[in-house]
């Protein structure tokens, strides 16, 4: 590899990898506040939370890692414009197969690469992290009621909290909340005990020196009960079996499947490396600069090609799903169809100048 090569591939490489790298920063920030969120409110271990932090970002890498090229190619060579290396490049007979020889090689790598991730890594995260949170949340729920937290069964329909624990195990300060049907009842008790059967599934609290409170939110009418001992009995509902998501789906069972959704999801993961080669090659005319222009005069340009590339493959995948497009057509015609218009939206200007020279 010549000089100019690897130092067009040098400058494009670093600005892929910074790009790529904030955009995964700020997608991260929002997917750890999310997981955070959710190991809160169903109560999941602390050891799984950064386990499905990890497994987050092997799913969101094929999002970013296209646009982030993207990108990439574009901030390098608007500096390599801006400060006229190109020009200097192009006096000298550097012609636009040498500029695409380093851009082209390493898209054809991060396509590789990408194709692997969407095809076989991927999948493999959304699965795990799908029966890592089921675990997490079955582990939560078969746990002990701990002091000072709120905890909700079978959907919320009973919460308990506890004050303090004594150090045999008693609860001390107890409140339950319970709805059956429209009649609420909330339970006040100075002790508890909390057991739990063999198989997980039956908790039983049995108050000690407490009062009931019975009646329908909203209505004068309700009954006050104390008692000396009592015993509430919950049972978890037994864990519905769930479909399986397409996202986990191997993509081996992808393409023997013929169900409008499986397929939808086949071609949305052959579309993102196709994404990633397509989106490097039009950089490169993209990010040519007129004299005097910013750097960055054309990154606005480049972040409205994305969007118009991401959505219509997003559009085209609902309409695989639905019957709209053909399946065999899958979403090729979006990549065939983005070529054209920047083709047509690049090419317009030299026309439109040779036709001036010639007038």
């Amino acid at each position: 590899m010549r000089r100019l090569d690897r130092y067009i591939l040098q400058e494009v490489l670093l600005s892929w990898l910074a790009v790529t790298g904030v955009l995964l920063v700020i997608l991260l920030t929002n997917q750890v506040a999310a997981v955070l969120e959710r190991a809160a409110d169903n109560q999941y271990p602390r050891s799984v939370v950064l386990t499905l932090i990890g497994l987050s970002t092997l799913q969101n890498l094929p999002v970013v890692m296209p646009v982030g090229l993207l990108l990439g190619v574009v901030l390098a060579f608007g500096r390599l414009w801006h400060e006229s290396e190109m020009t200097a490049a192009q006096a000298c007979g550097v012609g636009l197969g040498r500029i695409y020889m380093p851009v082209t090689l390493l898209a054809l790598l991060v396509t590789a690469f990408l194709a692997w991730l969407t095809l076989d890594l991927s999948p493999r995260a959304s699965e795990r992290a799908y029966a890592l949170r089921s675990e997490a949340l079955r582990s939560g729920q078969f746990s002990a009621v701990q002091p000072g937290q709120f905890r909700s069964f079978g959907g919320g329909g009973v919460v308990i909290y506890a004050q303090h624990a004594a150090p045999d195990g008693m609860l001390e300060r107890v409140f339950i909340k319970r709805a059956r049907g429209e009649v609420l009842e909330v339970t006040l008790a100075q002790r508890a005990r909390h057991e739990i059967s063999a198989d997980g599934m039956l908790h039983t609290i049995t108050l000690y020196d407490g009062a009931r409170y019975e009646g329908v939110p909203g209505s004068s009418k309700f009954r006050i009960v104390r008692f000396a001992e009592q015993v509430v009995p919950v049972r978890l509902p037994e864990a519905a079996p769930g479909r399986q998501r397409v996202e986990a789906l191997p993509t081996a069972a992808l393409l023997a499947s013929t169900a409008p959704r499986d397929r939808a999801e086949l071609h949305w993961r052959i579309a993102l490396p196709i994404m990633a080669i397509t989106l490097a090659l039009l950089a490169v005319p993209l990010s040519r600069l007129r004299p005097r222009q910013s750097r960055y005069a054309r990154v606005w340009l480049a972040v409205l090609v994305y969007f118009l590339y991401s959505n219509l493959a997003s559009a085209g995948r609902v309409w695989i799903e639905r019957g709209v497009v053909p399946e065999w057509l899958g979403l090729w015609w979006v990549h065939v169809a983005l070529l054209v218009i920047g083709a047509i939206v690049m090419g317009t200007p030299r026309v439109a100048a040779r036709l001036r020279y010639r007038g």
